[in-house]
């Protein structure tokens, strides 16, 4: 015996094995935590290795053993589905010290361009961005005396799920719309912040992180710049206005609203640089990945 005490293992549950909680649980696993998924139709689901899952209903058991939960599930019309259907097993979880709650950058609205920052007040004007303050507070007030982060996300891409995709099936768009930059963030860096986050040992309490890139940039910039990777003319440049008359009720919305994200608090809080600090560096690594050689 070395005569130190044995450190408990980290028990992680995701609540919401997607895109982006797939991800976090792989590198959770890889690091040596044992992690849970969870599903609502596990049979349909492929898991990382040494990852756990279990069907969503049946994880009361899982959450009340846990020291770590990350929920990724979005709030619905009736609220935060976790909450409603596990309040009780994290409310009787002892061991559970950390929860962190992926929201989204959405919940500051339309600022006009201007930047927001992690202490910046909530000013939701979408629907579903209202329920994300919801849900958010909700979460604050469940948590009581354990460590709580807010992850508000900005738009999330990676392998099979980018600009390339939409290049490749013929279905990309490039709209115009000067000054209106859009904040993201690569799968990867959602994991290695996630991890930093639920790794450290802080007081309870809620804190804001901000998951973005260091560079919001328009959408026709970041799709020429995916086209020139490809080595193909990136399709025609059409005036928002134009756009505007043939989009979904969400495509609007989504369009709507304007605001630049700031991260310097966050990855100061963290001890963290991001993998890919702009969509350059994140585009051209989905491209290694996807095709085991790097662009010219």
């Amino acid at each position: 015996m070395t005569g130190k005490k044995a450190r408990a293992p980290r028990r992680l549950v995701v609540a919401g094995l997607g895109y982006s909680g797939a991800a976090v649980a792989g590198a959770a696993a890889a690091a040596g935590w044992q992690v849970t998924g969870t599903a609502r139709d596990p049979s349909r689901m492929e898991v990382p290795p040494g990852v756990a899952l279990i069907g969503f209903a049946e994880a009361a058991s899982a959450i009340a053993a846990a020291t770590h939960l990350l929920v990724t599930a979005p709030p619905g019309e009736g609220g935060d589905p976790v909450l409603a259907a596990h309040a009780e097993a994290i409310r009787a979880a002892e061991g559970l010290r950390w929860i962190g709650y992926i929201s989204t950058t959405g919940v500051y609205g339309d600022r006009g361009g201007a930047w927001v920052d992690e202490a910046t007040p909530p000013a939701p004007a979408q629907e579903r961005s209202r329920r994300r303050v919801e849900a958010e507070q909700a979460w604050a007030t469940l948590a009581g005396g354990r460590a709580v982060d807010l992850f508000r996300t900005g738009g999330i891409y990676g392998p099979g799920r980018s600009t390339f995709d939409d290049l490749r099936a013929g279905r990309a768009r490039r709209i115009l719309k000067p000054g209106h930059a859009f904040g993201r963030i690569h799968r990867d860096d959602i994991a290695l912040a996630v991890l930093a986050a639920a790794r450290q040992d802080r007081p309870p309490g809620l804190r804001v992180l901000h998951l973005v890139d260091d560079e919001p940039a328009e959408s026709a910039v970041v799709l020429e710049e995916a086209a020139r990777l490809l080595g193909i003319a990136p399709p025609p440049a059409i005036p928002f206005a134009e756009a505007e008359r043939g989009m979904s009720p969400m495509a609007r919305s989504f369009w709507a609203e304007n605001r630049r994200v700031a991260n310097a608090a966050t990855k100061a809080a963290l001890g963290i640089a991001w993998r890919y600090p702009t969509f350059r560096e994140g585009l051209r690594a989905i491209l290694v990945e996807e095709c085991g050689e790097a662009p010219a």
